[in-house]
């Protein structure tokens, strides 16, 4: 697994890490197993969701937005778990299990000043390893 994005402190965290081989392919689309993991001290949990090249796309996306400080839900769709991120100070990030059981979990993280940075450099190693699994 190779994580996509993980928004972090000291005290909790939500990541999202990909399984870059062996895609599911439906249609033309593949699409690689995934997972969010939210860790704090109040709750702790794993939600799977499947990731595009599309996907990886729309979060190159989201990442030049939240740079520009505007919130963004990704992924895009409706087909899945997802997450929306409002760039405030902390940076708050909501997990959402729509489909399944409807729970959203909101966390406040106090994220370093390089995280931006670090999610293009995950984004440029998910997107090598998926293509070379291709």
């Amino acid at each position: 697994m190779i994580g996509l994005f993980r928004f972090t402190d000291r005290s909790q965290s939500v990541t999202v890490e990909v399984r870059c081989e062996a895609p599911l392919m439906m249609g033309h689309e593949r699409y690689y197993a995934a997972e969010i993991v939210l860790e704090s001290g109040f709750v702790n949990g794993r939600l799977r969701l499947q990731v595009s090249h599309a996907d990886l796309d729309a979060w190159e996306l989201c990442l030049d937005a939240l740079e520009a400080e505007e919130g963004v839900e990704w992924p895009p769709g409706d087909r899945t778990a997802w997450v929306d991120v409002t760039p405030d100070d902390p940076v708050e990030v909501t997990v959402h299990d729509a489909p399944s059981t409807q729970i959203s979990v909101r966390v406040p993280i106090d994220v370093t000043a390089d995280w931006l940075e670090e999610s293009r450099l995950r984004l440029a190693r998910v997107r090598a390893a998926v293509s070379a699994s291709s």
